[in-house]
């Protein structure tokens, strides 16, 4: 390669990760819900999108939606009860319960604007107070705008590549970085979103207590061969319960 040539390539690589940390300063912006300030490129309508786009291919995976019509009347009354009574009412988002047919995978989670899944092996093991707690988390996780941030932080991270990959053979690295970071909620939404499920548990008049057991049925499920905490994108069981013990003395006022 010529000598002037290289140079360009540099001068391009160096314009696109400019580029790219520019607009994620441009993206930042403060959760009016949260008041945590995060990287956000997409308006509420568009998570929303995504989510509704997204529900049909996710209840798929999972063997679809759960055939009784009283169980899933229950996850509704459950989720609404929670949104009524909470900051979620005040919230753009649609929120739509279902309960998934797979009673293999114990699992729950949010997309993007209000879509949120609990698979029947889950939904299983728990009493009404149970479902309220994880219900209640992952209503969190979409006021927590988390999908959301997940988008933007790949955008970034795809434009950083970009640059890298121009200026000099180090894209794969970049790349890897920004794969990882999107598998799956980071801890710390984990966390928050723990937080906010006891406050609207609270709220909505059920015992905050029982999300301690939720982690303790997490925790078994898990079994032996469960990760070590610094290995995994959710925090170690333990560490949630401490963690979900704090929140409730602070919203109780103890």
């Amino acid at each position: 390669m010529r000598r002037g040539s290289w140079k360009i390539r540099i001068f391009i690589g160096l314009a696109i990760v400019a580029f790219a940390f520019i607009q994620r300063c441009n993206n930042k912006e403060e959760n009016p819900y949260t008041g945590r300030v995060q990287n956000i490129n997409m308006t509420a309508d568009q998570e929303i999108a995504i989510g509704l786009q997204s529900a049909p291919e996710i209840a798929q995976q999972h063997g679809g939606l759960y055939p009784d019509e009283r169980l899933q009347t229950l996850v509704d009354a459950v989720g609404n009860r929670l949104v009524q009574h909470s900051i979620a009412r005040e919230t753009p988002y649609r929120y739509e319960f279902h309960l998934l047919a797979d009673d293999r995978t114990i699992n729950a989670f949010a997309l993007p604007g209000g879509q949120i899944f609990i698979t029947y092996a889950l939904f299983s093991k728990l009493n009404e107070a149970q479902l309220a707690g994880v219900l209640g988390h992952e209503i969190g996780h979409v006021i927590g705008r988390h999908s959301a941030e997940r988008i933007a932080e790949s955008n970034f991270w795809k434009t950083v590549t970009m640059g890298a990959t121009v200026g000099a053979d180090a894209g794969g690295i970049v790349g890897s970085i920004g794969q990882n970071t999107l598998l799956k909620n980071g801890r710390g939404d984990e966390l928050e979103s723990d937080d906010l499920g006891i406050l609207f548990m609270i709220q909505s008049g059920y015992e905050p207590e029982e999300m301690i057991k939720v982690m303790q049925i997490l925790k078994a499920a898990a079994g032996p061969n469960r990760a070590p905490e610094f290995q995994s994108t959710h925090p170690d069981p333990d560490n949630r319960i401490q963690k979900i013990r704090e929140s409730i003395k602070r919203y109780r006022g103890q």
